[in-house]
């Protein structure tokens, strides 16, 4: 089948158009194909809604179980999925170990909580199957580094969920930026995330160190992945100052106080001379999120915004100012409706299409193991740098940790 009719016969354009008039053997263009894999989700949550719908979406494959621990997850998933895909049927296990080596099934999708990954990367390797892991791959450098370790030479895909690469306003960026050189030589980044407090998660995790990572792990690895594609080089040293000065100071569950940060600015300087900022702030009434890049010849600027507000403006903007140079561009980055509204802007859905493409063995730019594993060693220094008031030197992080594991290991 030629790659238009592809195009043509996907999900989310012939969601636009009413073709029940027509009966099966009348249908061409929008006859669909059948599925080619079929993927499990563990952890069912609202993050494994998303890549449910978005993998139901992008068409190529389906989901065919759900494993969870949490029985309200579970009745709650299988509820929407009846709903959403009444053709299909969805096998709910009842052992981690069953979800991971179904032979009927080509691929897993981890979206657990974050201090759980680990237990679950050590099953789901045993099965050979290809693994897209949600981010952060882990809450701290040993569970990371041994992670990364079990990942190096698996022969399946092993992908992690590194997302935000794939939203309009960062794939332009990166290819203006890195692509055509747009704006030179990259000096200088500066990213900016403004939003809301993190939302209810089963058991509260995401307000607690211990289980999530910290805030500049859990949430902002995502930007770390993204500066240090950009930088195209190694972080040399992080320092940041940040706090809790409005979200959960009073928070408590089940006799534990919650110890997430709400804001906090993060200095890299990356070993080739590049020196970035990132800017969150988690108290405001909007989702907001801003990239700037100044080379040596211009200077690259893109936002998303989502402010609630019933003002018609566009939610995208990137504007590439080239001085005399070159030409200026200023554009709107978006996709089309439906995978904008999928999940993370159409991120996700770029993700799986992708995830799929690895599968093939089509190349990619899908974050790889390795790229999730230096966006957790951002996020992990740059919690240590508010803790300790200090500079962190990453090579003297890790080498902490490697001495820390042969030390075990002996």
């Amino acid at each position: 089948m030629s790659r238009k009719r592809k195009e043509i016969n996907s999900n989310f354009f012939s969601g636009f158009l009413n073709v029940d008039y027509l009966s099966e053997e009348d249908k061409y263009i929008y006859k669909k194909e059948q599925h080619k894999y079929k993927f499990n989700v563990i952890g069912a949550g609202m993050i494994g809604h998303e890549h449910i719908k978005v993998t139901m979406l992008e068409g190529r494959a389906t989901i065919h179980g759900i494993y969870d621990l949490d029985k309200k997850s579970i009745d709650n998933t299988k509820r929407m999925f009846s709903k959403n895909f009444p053709e299909h049927e969805l096998v709910d296990y009842q052992t981690l170990a069953d979800a991971c080596h179904d032979p009927k099934v080509d691929g897993l999708i981890i979206c657990t909580p974050n201090y759980t990954h680990l237990e679950i990367v050590r099953e789901a390797v045993k099965s050979g199957k290809h693994i897209l892991l949600e981010k952060p791959m882990a809450t701290n450098l040993k569970d990371a580094l041994e992670i990364k370790e079990l990942a190096d030479g698996y022969e399946g895909i092993f992908q992690i969920g590194l997302q935000y690469r794939y939203k309009a306003i960062y794939n332009e960026s990166i290819h203006e930026a890195i692509e055509r050189k747009s704006i030179g030589d990259i000096k200088t980044i500066s990213i900016v995330e403004h939003r809301v407090p993190f939302l209810d998660k089963v058991n509260q995790w995401n307000k607690f160190s211990k289980y999530s990572g910290g805030t500049l792990v859990e949430k902002c690895c995502h930007y770390f992945d993204l500066l240090n594609l950009f930088a195209q080089s190694k972080p040399s040293f992080v320092y940041a100052t940040g706090g809790s000065a409005v979200n959960f100071k009073d928070f408590e569950y089940k006799d534990q106080k919650s110890d997430i940060i709400d804001h906090a600015n993060v200095n890299i300087v990356y070993e080739n001379g590049v020196n970035t900022n990132f800017n969150l702030c988690m108290f405001s009434p909007m989702f907001y999120e801003e990239i700037t890049i100044c080379g040596d010849e211009g200077r690259l600027r893109a936002y998303e915004n989502d402010d609630f507000l019933p003002v018609n403006r566009p939610n995208t903007h990137l504007e590439v100012l080239s001085g005399e140079s070159k030409p200026t561009r200023i554009s709107t980055p978006c996709y089309p409706s439906v995978i904008q509204s999928s999940g993370h802007n159409g991120g996700t859905y770029y993700e799986h299409k992708y995830f799929i493409d690895n599968i093939e063995g089509i190349t990619t730019t899908t974050a790889t193991v390795e790229e999730g594993f230096w966006s957790i060693v951002v996020g992990i220094a740059a919690e240590e740098s508010i803790k300790t008031g200090k500079v962190v030197y990453i090579n003297e992080l890790l080498k902490s940790i490697y001495e820390e594991k042969e030390t075990v290991s002996n």
